[in-house]
């Protein structure tokens, strides 16, 4: 079993591959980046890096015998004027700014190839821990009713729609009609929007309608930075008024998929695995 090295963002996603690993007897190492990782993972064999630290990485990753690493969690695009970085990552800056100006795929795709160049294979989450990822079919009890079927099939065309732009993940439709569509502020903030607008447009946590829909970018490198939904995702799903959540099986992630299930259960939320697109 190789030494997993695993670079951690923020949020859950992190966090659940290091217990994932730990409990699963992987070897693990894990560089957290400054100012985004969570504090839990300080418990784990590791460094604190920079963003634009890549030398003070790389060498880290080595030393400690890792063959593979996972990119895990989210960090917000940086004010590359702002960083500061080691000799490696001053060679790398040029190529990542300009990456950057074609869009996140882009930037991503420029990192992954950083470490392949120093010899690491590329783990996806959904590679590391194979149980991540929505199954295809109706995730808990509830199942969506017929009216939700336009606002599925709307939603996710433009959840794609936008991901073609390299715009974002996510779009809701309610009675046919888009309600929002997910940009760099991410899906719980364009669910707080929703919640936002009339009860006219939307529906209400006592007469639920409307889906959120999630789909990978169609040019997007699979291995990092697959959609992700969990209990939080839900629970601002259930404060718009929706009645469900759909995304694509095997390309959209789930945390902590008990508590997930249940709690879909508790709030009466559909969450349904579809067929990849294209």
């Amino acid at each position: 079993m190789r030494k997993l090295g695993l670079i951690a963002g923020a949020g859950q996603l992190p966090m659940v591959l290091a217990r994932h690993c730990r409990e699963a007897g992987r070897p693990l190492f894990v560089v957290r980046l400054r100012g985004f990782a969570e504090p839990e993972l300080a418990g784990y064999d590791g460094i604190v890096s920079g963003l634009a630290e890549l030398g003070r990485g790389f060498k880290a990753l080595k030393a400690a015998g890792c063959e593979a690493v996972c990119l895990a969690g989210n960090v917000s695009r940086p004010d590359f004027s702002a960083l500061r970085p080691d000799l490696r990552g001053l060679k790398a800056l040029p190529g990542a700014i300009a990456a950057a100006r074609l869009g996140d795929d882009a930037l991503l795709r420029f990192l992954l190839g950083e470490f392949e160049a120093e010899g690491f294979a590329i783990e996806g989450a959904h590679e590391v821990m194979a149980s991540l990822t929505l199954s295809l079919g109706v995730l808990g009890a509830v199942a969506p009713p017929a009216e939700a079927d336009e606002d599925i099939t709307r939603a996710m065309a433009a959840a794609r729609a936008i991901g073609a732009l390299d715009a974002g993940q996510g779009a809701v439709s309610c009675r046919g009609l888009i309600l929002a569509l997910e940009a760099q502020e991410g899906t719980d903030a364009m669910l707080a929007r929703v919640a936002g607008l009339p009860e006219a447009l939307r529906g209400t946590p006592s007469a639920p309608r409307g889906v959120l829909a999630k789909a990978a970018k169609p040019v997007q490198e699979l291995r990092v930075d697959l959609p992700v939904i969990g209990p939080a995702t839900l629970h601002a799903a259930a404060r718009a008024g929706l009645a469900g959540v759909v995304g694509e099986a095997g390309r959209l992630i789930v945390l902590e998929r008990d508590e997930t299930c249940a709690l879909a259960d508790q709030l009466g939320l559909f969450v349904l695995g579809l067929p990849p697109g294209p």
